[in-house]
Order: C-alpha cells, then sequence, then structure tokens
C-alpha cells in the first residue's frame, strides 16, 4: 500500500510543471494498471504496512478511485485549456485521490475516519473552484454542515469503541456490541454520506453546481465511502442492526420510489442524474441492511457498477453541455440529429442505469433484489415500484434528450472527439467486463 501512496505523493509536483496536464492523467492509469496486478484474493488483510492494508472489499474501492480520478482528469480538457489554474485542479484531484486510497485503505477505524472527513476538503474546492454558477457557495454549504453535523457523533463513538477494544478492522469483527446510541452514532454519518432519502438534499444541488470532474468523483467514489463505512462498522454492530434496521431500510425503499418519482418530472440532465444516483443508493442501503451474504454482496457488486455508469452519464450531460451551452433538456432534444454518434454511447450507458444485461449493474440487482425479498414479502411491492420507476426514468432521459426536433432548427453534425469516445468506453467496458468475473465480489464475505 505505501508504494502506492508515495507514487501519488511524488507525482504531486508533476502537477506544477508546465504542458503536464496529460502526463499526469497517464501516470494515474498506469498506477491504475500496476494496482490491477496487486495480490488481492485473500479474504484477510494483504499488503499490510503500519495501519493500511488491503482486503477485497477495499481493492475494489481504491481501483475503482484510481479508475475515475485518471478519466476525471481526461474529462476536463476545458479545465486545461480555457479555465484558470489547471495545476491547481490536478493538484486538486490528485490529494482527493490519495485521501480517498487512505480511507479505503485503512485497517484502523480512527484513520479511517480521519481521512473519510479530508476528502470532504478537495470535493470543496472542485465545487467552489472550477463550479458553474454562484449557487455553488450554497452547495458547497450543504455539502460541508450535513456531512459534519453527523460525523461528531461518530467521532464519540469511535473514542467509546477505543475505550473497549481496539479500532483495527479486522480484530473489531470479534465484538459484538449492543448499544443503541453507539449503533446510531456509528451509522448516521455514514446515512447521510450515502445518501439516505430525506438526507439526500445536499446531492442534487452538489452534483448541479459541480464541474463535471467534480460529478464524477462525487458520483463514482464519494457516494460509496458510506457504503464502504457501513459494511466495515456492521462486522460489530450486527446485534443491535437486527434490531433496529428495518427502518433505514423502510426509509430506503419508500424514498427510492419518490425519488424515482422525482425523477420523471426533472428538465435538467444533471438533476436527473443526481436523483437517480439517490434511488440506486436506496437499494443498495435496503441490501446492506439485511445483513445477509446476497445483501452484502450485491451492495458490493451495485457500489462499483453505478460508480462506472452514473460517472459516465454525467460526461454524457457534460459533452452535450459544452456544445450547447446548457443542460436543460428542453434545449438538449434531438441530439440524434446533431450527434448521432454520441446516441449510441447514450443507450449503452442508459441501459446500464436501467440494469440491463450483461452490465454489472444487473447482477447488484439481481443479489439485491434477492436479499432484500427474502427478508420481508411486503417489500416486493416497493421493490416493483422502483424496478419500474427506474426504468421508466432511464427511457425518459434518453428518449427525450436524443429524439424530437432540435430547439435551435440547426441539423448539423458533430462528430465527437477521440477523446471523449475513449473517455465513455472506458466507462462502459469495465461495467460491462466484470460481470465475466462475478465470482469475485463473494470471495470477501
Amino acid at each position: 500500500m505505501l508504494k502506492l501512496l508515495f507514487f501519488l505523493i511524488f507525482v504531486s509536483p508533476i502537477c506544477f510543471m508546465k504542458n503536464m496536464f496529460w502526463m499526469v492523467q497517464n501516470l494515474l492509469f498506469f498506477i491504475s494498471f500496476i494496482f490491477v496486478m496487486f495480490n488481492f484474493y485473500n479474504n484477510y488483510f494483504v499488503n499490510i504496512s503500519y495501519f493500511l492494508g488491503s482486503d477485497l472489499l477495499s481493492y475494489g474501492l481504491i481501483l475503482l478511485s484510481l479508475w475515475i480520478c485518471s478519466l476525471m482528469i481526461m474529462a476536463s480538457e476545458s479545465i486545461s485549456k480555457f479555465m484558470n489554474y489547471p495545476e491547481f485542479f490536478l493538484i486538486n484531484v490528485l490529494w482527493l485521490l490519495i485521501f480517498l486510497v487512505l480511507s479505503f485503505g485503512s485497517m484502523n477505524l480512527f484513520m479511517f475516519y480521519l481521512f473519510f472527513e479530508s476528502s470532504l476538503i478537495p470535493t470543496l474546492f472542485l465545487i467552489l473552484g472550477w463550479g458553474y454558477q454562484p449557487e455553488r457557495l450554497q452547495a458547497g454549504i450543504y455539502l460541508l454542515f450535513y456531512t459534519l453535523l453527523v460525523s461528531l457523533p461518530m467521532l464519540v463513538g469511535i473514542f467509546y469503541l477505543y475505550m473497549y477494544s481496539g479500532l483495527n478492522f479486522y480484530l473489531l469483527s470479534n465484538f459484538m456490541f449492543d448499544y443503541d446510541l453507539l449503533y446510531l452514532a456509528m451509522i448516521l454519518a455514514f446515512l447521510v454520506k450515502m445518501p439516505m432519502f430525506l438526507v439526500h438534499l445536499w446531492l442534487p444541488k452538489a452534483h448541479v453546481e459541480a464541474p463535471v470532474s467534480g460529478s464524477m468523483i462525487l458520483a463514482g467514489i464519494m457516494l460509496k465511502l458510506g457504503g464502504y463505512g457501513l459494511l466495515r462498522v456492521f462486522s460489530f454492530l450486527q446485534v443491535v442492526g437486527l434490531k433496529y434496521n428495518y427502518l433505514w431500510v423502510s426509509i430506503s425503499l419508500v424514498g427510492g420510489v419518490l425519488v424515482s418519482l422525482v425523477c420523471l418530472r426533472q428538465t435538467d440532465l444533471k438533476a436527473l442524474i443526481a436523483y437517480s444516483s439517490v434511488a440506486h443508493m436506496g437499494i443498495v442501503l435496503s441490501g446492506l441492511m439485511t445483513l445477509s451474504y446476497w445483501g452484502l454482496c450485491g451492495s458490493y457488486t451495485l457500489m462499483i457498477a453505478h460508480g462506472l455508469c452514473s460517472s459516465g452519464l454525467f460526461c454524457l450531460a457534460n459533452i452535450s453541455y459544452e456544445r450547447l451551452g446548457s443542460r436543460s433538456m428542453l434545449i438538449n432534444k434531438g441530439l440524434l440529429n446533431f450527434m448521432p454518434s454520441l446516441t449510441l454511447w447514450w443507450f449503452l450507458l442508459s441501459a446500464c442505469n436501467m440494469a440491463a444485461p450483461p452490465s454489472l449493474n444487473l447482477l447488484g440487482e439481481i443479489s439485491l433484489l434477492n436479499s432484500i425479498i427474502s427478508w420481508s414479502w411486503v417489500s416486493v411491492v416497493a421493490l416493483s415500484f422502483l424496478s419500474f420507476f427506474s426504468a421508466a426514468y432511464t427511457l425518459y432521459l434518453y428518449a427525450y434528450s436524443q429524439h424530437g426536433k432540435m430547439f435551435s432548427g440547426i441539423y448539423s453534425f458533430s462528430g465527437g472527439k477521440v477523446r471523449e469516445f475513449l473517455l465513455l468506453f472506458l466507462h462502459w467496458f469495465p461495467l460491462n467486463l466484470l460481470i465475466m468475473k462475478s465470482d469475485v465480489c463473494m470471495l470477501w464475505v
């Protein structure tokens, strides 16, 4: 783990050299491929170095972080050409990546908390520094206060745990705590980060105001920090979890249906994709809270799948925004005439978003359906609505943006750039390739 960390730290000075924007991106791709070759097939911690280690759960999410951060830089060509301070943008992305690798690689609960909170700062800078509208200040405040407010009880919970046991994740799983307040303190921070319905208001705001790189990292990785944290803390909160988890499952399932309905009346491309993230994370949270084998594996799989799929959709929305200067679906009409080659990518990523085969989303959703229905038959009602509306708003997004008469009445062909097609391919290809090795996600439990 330290070799990965040192590599990232030593890339930092390169960010400040002239004409090194694409060099940094290539180096991040390089380390992604090197990391793929690390040994991770044991279900105990390997590559241990002081407080850092990696089991399968960490491995998948660290790899996703490296991959999405490489693609973030690839998607942000406009920053290198037209905007100010591209070198500060690079260093910001790099330090965000370092904090994420440290969060997912920490074996110590306090260290995880520390880096979990630290990752908020570069994200905030991304939104405030390179966002689009003045409202980004409000979005940044929402993000900051929602996250910090619920993190303080978690810190108290960590100190309480430290009093009675160590803070090592692997050793903590030998304990079973049955304290209601500890349970609440430990999971609230993660529920907001997921985000669960009712505490999700910061997410659409942050997405709409963030630049494309900010949206990609928020959808791709930051939402996964919550799921990862829950997977870790439930190893010692199982007993009290069995008593109270029904509450969060109920909120998530009903909330998922309501958010799906909200999706159907969005006119902003980014807002629609952001709300669809809330609906998908609702089903991830429900499956995870059942604490069944299927649920834990399904939530992990869908987190990886959603990270790639949602990030790809934000890239598509940004490509349209760069051409037409608007994210409104009333203006982004008839893109089939305007950018025919991009329509294929809209279709492929929309199909993945509604869990069509052979995407990894399908595997995740089938596992989650299995776990939630076996947990309670009543949940079939909410799940059927959720699945139906998931397809409905995705088709609405695709059909409304690709078909119809162009608002401006111009019928010109705009070929995309090779960089953009490569960017979309690198989102879509792993998403459909990973299902070939679907047994891996079953190893860690």
